[in-house]
């Protein structure tokens, strides 16, 4: 299957260190060759760079690789085809118009049986499961809040309730964004961490690369970085629980779900929670 990268942060960064490790696995550390994707958010608009090659031999992932460009919220994704043939319509991420806003989305997983019925507002342009996923999405944004934009919260609690039904039908792993934030969900493998001041050096897994991010960074700074495995060999990843979703704004994480087994414990401590009929978050 694919892999999934995303990065948020609280002052425009660019990505150049962690996207130069994650592209060696389209083909050098790993096989995720059936092309690369990679958007970056500026404000509501976002600019979106995809390729049918992979990211080691495209020109354009060479680029990515050497052109910093700073943004607050950027998604990128290396395909390893299940689903949909190796076309530049199926590479990921997708990307949609809603609420005057670019959405960008990237999925690593395989859904089966999996052709939910749509409205019409998003049509998929190519033949995979994750550009239905995304456009089944937007469409119960839409059912739900209509034509007005709705805040992050009441994103995260519609996000929380559809993605483990979608999740039923395999695997579910995505990032998605609109420029504002970065929500972030696993059924499988996710991790995260975040750097921040006072940072410390970094040393890349696939490539023999390291930076001191102290010499290049403020104390204003701070990323969140979201990977499917870790990019780092120094660095304290942290795994996503199955079936959590993490959203993040401003370099940290500011919302998660509570996992399944988390409620059942919480339940445990204090039979009372029992009677709450929606998924505990905080």
């Amino acid at each position: 299957m694919c892999q999934l990268l995303g990065m948020n942060c609280a002052t425009p960064t660019d990505i150049t260190f962690s996207f130069r490790g994650f592209s060696q696995r389209a083909g050098i550390t790993s096989d995720h060759s059936d092309g690369f994707g990679i958007a970056f958010f500026e404000d509501k608009a976002c600019r979106l760079f995809v390729d049918n090659q992979s990211a080691v031999e495209s020109p354009i992932a060479e680029l990515v690789r050497n052109y910093p460009i700073k943004s607050r919220n950027v998604i990128a994704h290396i395909r390893k085809a299940t689903q949909g043939k190796i076309t530049l319509e199926n590479s990921h991420p997708f990307i949609r118009e809603l609420w005057g806003r670019h959405w960008i989305f990237a999925h690593n997983g395989d859904l089966h049986h999996f052709d939910p019925a749509l409205s019409g507002h998003f049509t998929p342009v190519g033949n995979t499961d994750s550009e239905r996923a995304f456009c089944y999405l937007l469409d119960q944004m839409v059912q739900k809040f209509g034509f007005v934009e709705p805040s992050l919260e009441q994103l995260f609690e519609l996000l929380t309730e559809i993605s483990p039904k979608i999740a039923e039908h395999g695997t579910f792993n995505f990032c998605l964004s609109n420029g504002q934030a970065l929500f972030s969900y696993a059924t499988t493998k996710l991790h995260w961490l975040v750097r921040e001041y006072p940072f410390k050096p970094a040393q890349l897994i696939d490539i023999d690369v390291e930076v001191d991010f102290s010499q290049v960074t403020t104390p204003e700074d701070r990323v969140a970085v979201i990977t499917t495995e870790p990019l780092t060999q120094n660095e304290t990843w942290q795994a996503f629980s199955p079936g959590e979703m993490i959203l993040f704004q401003q370099g940290q994480p500011i919302r998660k779900q509570l996992t399944y087994i988390e409620r059942l414990e919480k339940e445990r401590l204090n039979p009372e929670l029992k009677r709450i009929t929606r998924a505990d978050q905080y």
